[in-house]
């Protein structure tokens, strides 16, 4: 087998070790699945009424696709916990011991959190669906959609990667943690950023979530009065896509050099 075969091998070795955890710990694997539905059901009940719609269209048809982004934030504090974590007990350097690819152990984790973003996302869609929310533009332009959104989760499990690697223990983690709520929340996955404040609602659209949220929406046929004049609003396809390679670009290599100096 070649390096690279054998780099996929060791990194599938550590993903199914995580996914054995999940199996292991099946309540939290389902409320993180479900917990984005309860976000749906509870916006979707606190604020559908106050939202004015043309007549044949709900406020389902802007928030469903803002919480598909929303998910793909969601869920990164638990990598970067469980990346410090091994790093604390000693099971990275461990890992680092044996006769395995370097980048196994976080490349393993980050195959691990992908599967379980693709369930997120099936579970999130199947209660879209029952809550009446539609896309229009036929099934090409709905996997390109999905797409997008996995490629923003991607980009941000390695931000979550590198986060864990280097703060100094869990418990660090937890002021990182709240840090998920205001990026979440300032988007348009709840409301279209031409609702708020201008200054407010410029770095509102410029959040990478807000261009994932309002590509996704165009991509779907779903009404977004985000989708503005302003250059992000009516290239957020492009946005969608440069700024999650962005992240990549730079936390990736730097997640891998945190690994390789861990001891250091």
């Amino acid at each position: 087998m070649s390096t690279f075969g054998w780099a996929l091998a060791d990194s599938w070795t550590i993903a199914r070790r995580t996914l054995t955890h999940w199996r292991n710990q099946p309540g939290i694997v389902l409320f993180n699945w479900f917990f984005p539905v309860l976000m749906l059901l509870m916006f979707g009940a606190l604020l559908g009424g106050a939202m004015d719609f043309p007549e044949g269209e709900s406020y389902y048809e802007l928030l469903v696709p803002g919480i598909f982004a929303l998910a793909m934030l969601f869920g990164l504090e638990g990598t970067m916990t469980a990346v410090t974590t091994d790093k604390d007990k000693g099971v990275t350097d461990r890992f680092r011991s044996l006769p395995m690819s370097s980048t196994a152990v976080v490349m393993g984790r980050c195959i691990a959190d992908m599967l379980d973003s693709v369930v997120t996302l099936i579970v999130l869609a199947a209660a879209g669906l029952a809550l009446g929310w539609r896309w229009h533009e036929g099934v090409p332009a709905a996997v390109a959609a999905f797409g997008l959104l996995l490629l923003l989760r991607f980009a941000l499990l390695w931000v979550g990667i590198f986060i864990g690697l280097t703060v100094k223990n869990a418990q660090s983690v937890t002021m990182v943690q709240v840090l998920v709520w205001p990026i979440g929340f300032l988007s348009s996955a709840f409301v279209a950023t031409s609702t708020m404040p201008d200054w407010l609602g410029t770095i509102a659209q410029w959040n990478p979530l807000s261009a994932t949220a309002t590509a996704s929406r165009a991509l779907f046929g779903n009404a977004d009065p985000s989708a503005t004049a302003t250059w992000i609003g009516t290239h957020a396809e492009i946005a969608a896509i440069v700024a999650p390679l962005l992240l990549i670009a730079v936390f990736l290599p730097l997640s891998a050099h945190r690994f390789r100096t861990l001891s250091r």
